[in-house]
């Protein structure tokens, strides 16, 4: 591994925010505290995405804070997240982006250090890293929250400090501005849910790598129980994650994908059968509206040599 001092690009972090002001100050407070921060923290975005709480204390902060470039925006209505990404990458040029939740902070004085070291790190097979997926612990009992960690295989994999993956957690990674240069924004159709996955399967098609590492970890501050997830977007989660597998895997993977989100769309939404339903017929449209740009085999055999889970 080479010293960071190689990689030292300017690093901004990117936030949108919905409704947690309380929490939102405390991630700025925490944010402008780290290490490095003149050398290696070019600026903070934060967007409002068209929250109605009063944000009054953030906007005193922010005027406040004299060290740290903190942009504050406001957007012009809810874009959920893969729009509310796109609108909020365009408010810094920095080389290294890092999107964070809102509802969290980070760990060590020396995430920021962290970050940059990681991404000077080689890549898998010649494939050099674009995204680098943190370690997401509750803040309420430090104990790793699974279904943020970076592998589908989290018993064979939690114990490892540093690996390559095939998809990352959306609200808690660092990656290139080259890598959104090469690959292109976020789908703009995936208003909740699996958008990672999307941009995952048209980055590794460029040519890069995504690692795991916990040498930065990200504290959130959602209840180690879980947020209760209403039918709405666990109907969302399946059709995308139906739409991802359709675009750009073997068909093999859409039928099982399908199949087997519809029996978890089933047990999670306590059989709403009118919502499955729905569900269904928005995937038999799929092959009527979306095209198919499959993976080349170079790409598959990555996703392969990472213990990808394709199936569903």
């Amino acid at each position: 591994m080479n010293d960071y001092s190689t990689y030292h690009k300017p690093i901004s972090f990117v936030i949108i925010t919905y409704n947690r002001p309380e929490d939102t100050l405390a991630l700025l407070r925490n944010l402008c505290a780290l290490e490095e921060t003149e050398r290696l923290l070019r600026d903070i975005v934060l967007v409002n995405n068209a929250s109605t709480s009063d944000y009054s204390s953030v906007k005193s902060f922010i005027e406040s804070e004299r060290k740290i470039s903190i942009k504050y925006i406001d957007s012009p209505q809810n874009l959920g997240v893969s729009k509310g990404r796109n609108f909020a990458l365009q408010f810094t040029d920095a080389p290294i982006l890092v999107l964070l939740d809102d509802d969290a902070e980070l760990e060590g004085k020396n995430s920021l250090v962290q970050i940059a070291k990681a991404f000077s790190q080689s890549g898998k097979d010649g494939r050099r890293i674009g995204i680098v997926s943190f370690l997401v612990r509750y803040f309420e009992n430090n104990q790793i929250q699974k279904n943020a960690f970076a592998h589908k295989q989290f018993d064979k994999y939690k114990d490892q400090s540093f690996f390559f993956t095939y998809y990352y957690a959306g609200g808690a990674h660092a990656i290139l501005r080259e890598v959104l240069d090469q690959t292109g924004s976020y789908s703009q159709d995936f208003f909740y849910g699996m958008e990672e996955y999307d941009f995952s399967y048209r980055m590794l098609e460029k040519g890069w790598s995504i690692a795991f590492t916990d040498s930065v970890v990200m504290l959130h501050k959602e209840s180690p129980l879980g947020r209760t997830t209403k039918a709405e977007k666990w109907q969302m989660m399946w059709v995308n994650k139906s739409k991802v597998a359709f675009r750009y895997l073997p068909m093999k993977y859409f039928y099982s994908t399908s199949i087997l989100w519809s029996l978890q769309y089933l047990k999670s939404s306590g059989f709403d059968l009118k919502g499955w339903w729905q569900g269904w017929k928005k995937i038999i449209n799929i092959s009527r509206t979306e095209k198919r740009v499959k993976i080349s085999y170079n790409t598959l055999a990555y996703l392969k040599s990472v213990d990808a889970r394709l199936s569903y």
